[in-house]
């Protein structure tokens, strides 16, 4: 353990033993992490057809995404409950802790038994396992990150810590993998009764191989250091943000970093496989098998980035990650659209559909739990469209008191007020619906009609481009691998070692956990109130200009810190 605690002012030596070992078990235990999250978030239909079987498919999805927001809202209480532990007791026994509270979690969702056997106890415990995983989650990153760093020498820092920026993408990676696996293995029938929860149980092996790793770790040695000499922080959460020159650093490392972060890895990976598979149509296992390319092809950026903030700085690289994605999202988000399913590229260029509706009858439809309830007859229009894919006008001109009326061409379609038709909303719901997809298949939109009469609206197969919607797909991962490869080095140098795990956490659960976790919510809202698919992407892109601007302006590069000096 001598080389690796006296070797952070050498920064020219090899690697040592220890050091790849330190690096292998942080970012092995944080692909677990991530593998876990992702998986409850592909599966959530499952998981509500399980654990709420009792309510209708609606409702049963409502709570099913409830459970998945609980997980991200907690994750900043994670960060204080275990960044205090881990700047009190020691980074390796904190960052022990999550990996086995977050393994146990994971294994325990693929064994509870669904609301059908022990009723109303399945989701609840099912909702306690997501809190435990998201409080886990939320000491986990800066465990690692400070872990890692604190061994890194001098001027090879952003290197050593971008290998743990890659395990969110591979964790993603290897979730969709094995997903695909096991669907093919079983087929859609018997994965859909209990195919589900294999992908949940296989995780217990990664837990075995993380926390045997992590048991053979030494201490940090700055950590170390520092308690030796008695200088270890005795109230961290107070001396963290109860003193101005550290809560501003704190708000610095969130408003200037970690918000344009989250909501350029949100879009350019989460939101990127939403926008195909449900804005455009494309079936699910093609959009999965792209995105996993186009991450297998950007993932070695991480680490690369990383090493270039080594000699250039992280400050630089992160801004310029941001100002790209800012000044392209629009034009990469609409050749998507032209790559993945022409026809309605062609439809919305062509097709004009407007909604008339009385004044004050459209409301912004943010619900990120997937609680609320929006039952006017512009809001369940608009919804309509909007989940549809379908651009349109809105006229709020139309008498007070009178429902919305969608008009496709020379088409009119009444909309209803679910508050008012009562026991009837199912029955008019259905009568809307087919209405406005007939009217939108004359149009020229892309939908089929089963033998059953329903409608569906779908990307052609043979008119899906893979080619250019892998390119587009990497240069989207690639703006993530610039403002998410430097991240934990820059923010652990922002910190002082004695409050520096509680320091970090804090904002970057903060951002990616609300202001990245908020994204798909306020999207939708966005696109739903505007009627435009692309309208919602001006979320990030503000997100991420507030963050450069202020990030330019008042964010320091840190890249020559020296983190044995920073008490």
């Amino acid at each position: 353990m001598a080389d690796v605690a006296t070797g952070a002012g050498h920064k020219n030596r090899a690697m040592t033993r220890e050091e790849r070992k330190v690096i292998f078990a942080s970012s092995l235990g944080t692909v677990f992490e991530w593998y876990d999250f992702y998986l409850y978030g592909s599966l959530a239909a499952f998981i509500g057809a399980a654990f709420f079987s009792e309510y209708p498919e609606a409702t049963r999805n409502i709570f099913a995404l409830l459970a998945f927001a609980a997980g991200f809202l907690v994750r900043p209480f994670g960060a204080l409950v275990f960044g205090r532990l881990g700047d009190i007791v020691g980074r390796k026994y904190t960052f022990l802790v999550t990996i086995v509270i977050m393994g146990a979690s994971t294994f325990l969702v693929g064994l509870l038994p669904g609301s059908a056997t022990i009723g109303i106890a399945a989701p609840i415990i099912l909702i306690i396992l997501r809190m435990l995983q998201g409080l886990a989650l939320g000491g986990e990153y800066g465990g690692a990150a400070t872990y890692v760093a604190e061994h890194a020498p001098d001027g090879r820092r952003g290197f050593y810590t971008s290998w743990i920026q890659t395990t969110a993408t591979l964790g993603l990676f290897m979730s969709l993998l094995v997903i695909l696996a096991i669907q093919t293995m079983l087929g859609p029938d018997a994965f859909r009764e209990w195919g589900w929860r294999v992908p949940f149980l296989l995780s217990i092996f990664l837990l075995g191989i993380s926390v045997w790793i992590r048991l053979t770790l030494n201490e940090s040695p700055t950590f170390q250091r520092m308690k030796a000499e008695g200088k270890t922080s005795k109230a961290p959460l107070s001396e963290a943000f109860g003193q101005w020159k550290n809560a501003k650093l704190a708000l610095l490392a969130l408003f200037g970093l970690t918000a344009g972060q989250a909501v350029v890895w949100y879009t350019g990976q989460f939101y990127a496989l939403f926008f195909l598979q449900n804005v455009l149509k494309v079936d699910g296992v093609s959009v999965n098998i792209m995105i996993a390319i186009a991450l297998a092809m950007g993932t070695p950026f991480f680490v690369f980035f990383g090493w270039l903030s080594d000699k250039v700085g992280r400050k630089q690289i992160i801004m310029a990650g941001l100002a790209l994605a800012i000044l392209t999202y629009f034009p990469l988000f609409s050749a998507l659209t032209h790559a993945a399913n022409p026809a309605l590229a062609a439809a919305h260029d062509n097709v004009q559909v407007t909604v008339t509706a009385a004044p004050g009858d459209c409301n912004f439809q943010f619900n990120p739990t997937g609680t609320a309830r929006f039952t006017t007859s512009c809001d369940i229009a608009t919804a309509f469209l909007t989940r549809n894919s379908v651009p349109y006008d809105v006229s709020q001109t139309a008498a007070a008191g009178t429902p919305a009326v969608i008009t496709i061409g020379n088409e009119t379609i009444e909309s209803y007020d679910a508050n008012v038709v009562g026991a009837d909303a199912a029955a008019r719901n259905t009568d809307l619906s087919n209405a406005t997809f007939a009217a939108l298949q004359e149009a020229g939109y892309p939908l089929v009609q089963n033998d059953a009469g329903a409608y569906t609206m779908v990307a052609n197969p043979d008119e899906v481009q893979w080619g250019r919607i892998i390119a587009i797909l990497f240069v989207l991962v690639l703006y993530v691998t610039m403002v998410y490869g430097p991240i934990a080095a820059i923010l652990v140098e922002m910190f002082p070692t004695r409050i520096r795990y509680t320091g970090m956490s804090l904002p970057y659960h903060i951002g990616n956990g609300w202001f990245g976790g908020l994204l798909p919510a306020t999207v939708f809202a966005m696109s739903a109130a505007r009627g435009d698919i692309y309208f919602g992407l001006w979320y990030p892109i503000a997100i991420a200009a507030m963050t450069l601007v202020i990030g330019i302006l008042f964010v320091r590069d840190t890249k020559d810190t020296d983190l044995d000096a920073v008490d």
